[in-house]
């Protein structure tokens, strides 16, 4: 018998499974249509993520998944659920599912923003929309329930001769190649049913065992994100992958804040607890606009600018920025008196161009004082997404025991 092989186990054909590999805005994921899924992976449960773990290539013990779908980054190691709506007035159902490289772990806590913008294109590439809908050229807005947060989005999706156009001239930094511009409005962006600034304040004194005490905005939008000042962690704000990645020490104090944060917006009650989530809450660092270099050689003007900032994503720097950090950076940048806001220069704002590791992105946010309480109607930004295969994925029998 051939070392490590079991012939009662290991030697079962592999099962296929439908699936449409997508890049939406920044980040790359493994779309299914919920309808085509095995029985056993239509609900929530062992199996479907042990099969998502399985598609992905997850825990990877060498941090490549080299066996499977994903690409070893915290924007391409994702999963996302799509189905007809069970919300009334909606058009699909939108399940997100953010894999851990290491871990075995699927994180359901949260939205990808920037798969956000695939979501309208698969749809109707997968027939979920009435085709009476789509005009043979125009905009079709598709409205999506984002199951994770409980929280509707509306992408207007291009359409072009009775099709997703997907190629274009819009140009998103992050992205080598350019497509077609995909509008997507969050609606009511304070994630579930809590208070836009969990803590009641604008800005906290953050205590990290440790590490000392920080400023803090943290704030429920998008997805909950802690905004500290670069400055106060010795950080211009200009910083790349390649200056924070590689230093482990760095990152541990990084996750000692983000896991202090955590406690502090009641996400958790414990750090194990709060630890076990890789996903929720982000942590992002903001600082004044400045000229500097991006990680393609582009120089970004600070005239181009409002402000800079860093965010890191499942314990590492981002390459990019998240989609849904980008919705707290609008909503926080719009609230006079938070560090976004006063990284940006202060006072009233509707609208900010940020810099961050790749380039520049422009995000827009409404936001309000309501009976003494800030609240954010929508914020809207503008993505491009594209189908880059599809067929089916082949995974092994084992993963559905």
């Amino acid at each position: 018998m051939t070392q490590g092989t079991d012939t009662n186990m290991n030697s079962r054909p592999q099962i296929k499974v439908p699936a449409t590999y997508m890049r939406g805005g920044t980040s790359k994921g493994v779309f299914f249509n919920v309808a085509d899924l095995p029985a056993s992976m239509q609900a929530p449960g062992r199996v479907r993520d042990q099969v998502l773990l399985r598609v992905i290539g997850s825990p990877d013990q060498y941090g490549k998944q080299t066996d499977g779908m994903g690409g070893a980054t915290s924007s391409t190691s994702k999963t996302v659920l799509v189905s007809q709506s069970t919300q009334a007035d909606h058009d699909v159902d939108y399940l997100f599912g953010q894999v851990s490289i290491d871990k075995p772990v699927v994180d359901w806590s949260g939205n990808c923003g920037n798969l956000s913008a695939a979501v309208g294109p698969f749809a109707i590439a997968q027939g979920m929309l009435d085709a009476g809908r789509l005009p043979d050229n125009g905009i079709v807005e598709v409205k999506i329930w984002q199951a994770n947060i409980a929280k509707t989005i509306v992408a207007s999706v291009p359409i072009k001769d009775g099709e997703v156009q997907e190629i274009g001239d819009f140009e998103l930094d992050g992205v080598t190649f350019p497509a077609a511009e995909i509008e997507l409005a969050f609606m009511d962006p304070a994630a579930g049913d809590g208070d836009l600034f969990p803590t009641g304040n604008i800005v906290d004194d953050l205590a990290v065992e440790g590490h000392g005490v920080f400023l803090a905005t943290m704030i429920n939008a998008g997805i909950p994100t802690i905004f500290v000042n670069a400055a106060d962690l010795g950080f211009s704000g200009k910083e790349l992958q390649s200056d924070i990645n590689s230093d482990a020490s760095l990152l541990t104090k990084l996750e000692a804040i983000r896991l202090s944060g955590a406690l502090q917006m009641g996400l958790a009650n414990t750090l194990q607890e709060a630890s076990a989530s890789q996903h929720t809450p982000k942590l992002a660092f903001v600082a004044p606009a400045d000229s500097y270099t991006a990680s393609s050689g582009k120089l970004v003007d600070r005239e181009e600018i409002d402000l800079l900032v860093r965010a890191m994503s499942m314990g590492q720097l981002h390459h990019a920025m998240m989609g849904t950090a980008a919705v707290a950076i609008s909503v926080a940048a719009a609230v006079p008196g938070s560090l976004v806001n006063l990284a940006c220069g202060g006072g009233n704002r509707n609208a900010v161009r940020f810099g961050h590791p790749s380039g520049t992105l422009k995000v827009g946010a409404s936001a309000s004082l309501v009976d003494g309480k800030w609240q954010a109607s929508k914020a809207v930004m503008s993505r491009s997404a594209r189908i880059l295969m599809e067929g089916s994925v082949r995974v092994p029998a084992s993963a559905f025991d």
